[in-house]
């Protein structure tokens, strides 16, 4: 049950949310990172105060910088099976997930669009 082959869906689809794809020997696995979790991983990182969610193209760009540490989260999901996976072999990897690993995001090249007045948060 070892995973191999990762790769990120960058492709168009109707998921909101980043895609993995990944091989089980011959069997095709997904696994999907919501973009809410995305959104509360990067903040937890950037400790900027205000949210602003990530976009597609930030998302997407943020999975493939930080593949390997995916893949360990994914990987180590997908060895505990289908008692603690319902939808196995998709894997929905959660905040918690990402909290039990103690897996870190790199955010370097993360580029953020300023929003306009009208939709920053007022503290």
């Amino acid at each position: 049950m070892s995973l191999t082959q990762f790769g990120i869906d960058d492709g168009p689809h109707n998921m909101d949310g980043l895609r993995i794809f990944a091989r089980d020997g011959t069997d095709q696995v997904e696994a999907f990172v919501s973009r809410k979790v995305m959104d509360v991983w990067a903040e937890a990182v950037e400790h900027r105060g205000g949210r602003q969610s990530l976009y597609r193209d930030q998302y997407n760009a943020l999975g493939k910088l930080n593949l390997a540490a995916i893949e360990r989260i994914v990987s180590a999901k997908y060895q505990r099976g289908a008692a603690f996976n319902r939808q196995h072999p998709f894997i929905e990897v959660l905040f918690s997930d990402i909290t039990e690993s103690g897996e870190a995001l790199d955010l370097s090249e993360l580029v953020r669009d300023a929003l306009p007045p009208a939709f920053r948060r007022l503290t």
